[in-house]
C-alpha cells in the first residue's frame, strides 16, 4: 500500500528589517528556577511527567490531562546573618483536568491522581532546590478535577497522527543575539552545580535582565542568597563581590561587547537590606508567582522578538499544540538557521485548528531575514523542506518532552 502524501499549508516570506541584534536597543530577561513563575511552571510541568508516566506504565497509553493552571502565594520568613526561619509556608496549587476514572472490561477503576500529583511536586522541588525543603516550607495542594474514559473505546479511536485538543498559536525564533546568549548562560552558570558547590551561599532564585544599546551590555543580575551560609555583612559583600567578578568574566567569554554587571541593586548597606534568603527563592517571602508568566519555549522572555503567550507548562505532550506548537517552532527555527546558509534571521509561526491532526496546521509560516546578495528563491524550498520535515515527525517531540530532554524551563 503507499502511503498518501500530505500537503501542508507551509508559507515561507522574506522580511526586509533589520535584525534585532542590529537594532540600536535591545531587551531580554530570563527568570531562572527558582524564580516564583518558573517554580510554579515547574511544578505543573512536573505533574503532567508524572501522570505520563503513570498512564504509560498502567495503561500502555498517555490518557488525556492538562494540568497547566498554578498559583504560588508567597510565605513569609525572617532570615538573618547565620540563621533564620520561614514563619508561614509557601502555599503551591496546581488545577485542571485529568483523567481519574477509567472503565476497563466493565469494571471502573479509581486512579490516585492527586497523590500522584502532590508526589511530583515535593520529588520536583527537592530536585530544584537545596534549601527548600517542601514538607517543611510548603503546602502543597492538588485541584485536578476529575475525568473519565472507556479505555476500549480510547484504543478503538486512537489515530496514529493525534488530533489537535485546542486552537492555538506557536512561534519559534533564531538564532538568539549575543545578549541573549549571555542572558541565559549567566542564569545556567549561576544555577550550575559548579557554581554552587563552589560559591554554595547563592541560593536559586536568579533573574537576569538584559539591555543593549548598540555595543554596550547592561546586565541586571538578581541573585537570593542563604542566610544560613553567611555569618555577616562583610561575609555577604564578599560573596556579592566574587559572583560578580565571575560574571564578568563569563561575560567576555560569550559576547565580544562591552558588558556592565550590576548585581543585587537593591541592597542597601548603610541601611542594613541585603538579599538574604532562608530557603534560596523570595517565594518564602511573599513573592508570588502564576504559571504562564516565566520563560518562553525559547528560555527566555524576549519583548523584541515574535512570540507566543501561550502557556505551555503541565498542558498534555500528546495533543495540546499550546506546548508542542511552540516547541517544535523553536525546534524548527533553530534547525532552519543551522543547516541553510544565507539567512541571518527567521521566525517560525505554526497555527493549529482543534480537531484536525497536529501535524497539519492552518498554516505553518516561516518569515526570514537573508544575507545580502542572498536569492530568496534558491533557499526559499529548502525552509520548505525543513517545516514539512519538522511537522512530519511532531509526534517524535512526546517521549522527548515526558523525559525532559527536550522542554526545559
Amino acid at each position: 500500500m503507499v502511503k498518501q502524501m500530505i500537503k501542508r499549508s507551509i508559507h515561507v516570506e522574506r522580511l526586509d528589517i533589520p535584525t534585532v541584534a542590529e537594532m540600536e536597543i535591545e531587551v531580554a530577561e530570563r527568570k531562572g528556577l527558582g524564580h516564583p513563575d518558573t517554580l510554579i511552571d515547574g511544578a505543573a510541568e512536573s505533574v503532567s511527567r508524572a501522570l505520563c508516566q503513570y498512564y504509560l506504565n498502567e495503561f500502555g497509553t498517555i490518557l488525556h490531562h492538562n494540568v497547566d493552571k498554578g498559583l504560588l502565594v508567597g510565605g513569609r520568613s525572617k532570615p538573618q546573618f547565620g540563621g533564620g526561619e520561614v514563619l508561614e509556608p509557601i502555599y503551591i496549587v496546581v488545577a485542571g483536568r485529568a483523567t481519574s476514572i477509567v472503565i476497563k472490561e466493565g469494571r471502573e477503576i479509581i486512579l490516585p491522581i492527586n497523590e500522584i500529583a502532590i508526589s511530583a511536586i515535593i520529588n520536583y522541588i527537592k530536585s530544584t532546590f537545596r534549601f527548600l525543603n517542601p514538607e517543611k516550607h510548603c503546602i502543597i495542594e492538588s485541584k485536578i478535577k476529575q475525568g473519565s474514559i472507556d479505555l476500549v473505546s480510547i484504543f478503538n479511536k486512537k489515530e496514529s497522527v493525534p488530533l489537535a485538543n485546542d486552537t492555538s498559536i506557536g512561534v519559534g525564533f533564531a538564532p538568539f543575539t549575543p545578549l541573549e546568549k549571555l542572558v541565559i548562560e549567566t542564569e545556567r552558570y549561576l544555577n550550575s552545580k559548579d557554581l554552587k558547590r563552589e560559591i554554595p551561599e547563592i541560593g536559586e532564585d536568579i533573574k537576569v535582565m538584559g539591555l543593549r544599546k548598540g555595543r554596550e551590555i547592561d546586565l541586571t543580575v538578581a541573585a537570593a542568597t542563604i542566610s544560613s551560609l553567611i555569618p555577616d555583612k562583610s561575609h555577604y559583600i564578599s560573596v556579592i563581590e566574587e559572583v560578580k567578578n565571575k560574571i564578568e568574566d563569563l561575560a567576555v567569554k560569550t559576547t565580544n561587547l562591552n558588558v556592565k554587571v550590576n548585581l543585587n541593586t537593591g541592597d542597601d548597606y548603610s541601611k542594613g537590606i541585603f538579599y538574604l534568603t532562608v530557603t534560596g527563592t523570595s517565594a518564602e517571602a511573599g513573592d508570588d508567582g502564576n504559571t504562564g508568566r516565566g520563560n518562553r519555549s525559547s528560555g527566555l522572555i524576549t519583548p523584541m522578538r515574535q512570540y507566543s503567550m501561550e502557556s505551555m507548562a503541565g498542558k498534555n505532550p500528546v495533543n495540546h499544540t499550546g506546548k508542542l506548537f511552540n516547541i517544535l517552532a523553536q525546534k524548527a527555527a533553530k534547525r532552519i538557521v543551522d543547516e541553510v546558509a544565507g539567512i541571518k534571521e527567521v521566525y517560525v509561526r505554526l497555527l493549529s485548528r482543534i480537531g484536525a491532526p497536529i501535524d497539519q496546521p492552518q498554516i505553518a509560516s516561516a518569515a526570514i531575514i537573508i544575507e545580502k546578495g542572498v536569492s530568496f528563491s534558491n533557499i526559499k524550498s529548502e525552509v520548505e523542506s525543513i517545516l514539512d520535515d519538522e511537522l512530519a515527525h511532531i509526534t517524535n517531540l512526546t517521549p522527548l518532552i515526558i523525559n525532559g530532554s527536550l522542554f526545559k524551563l
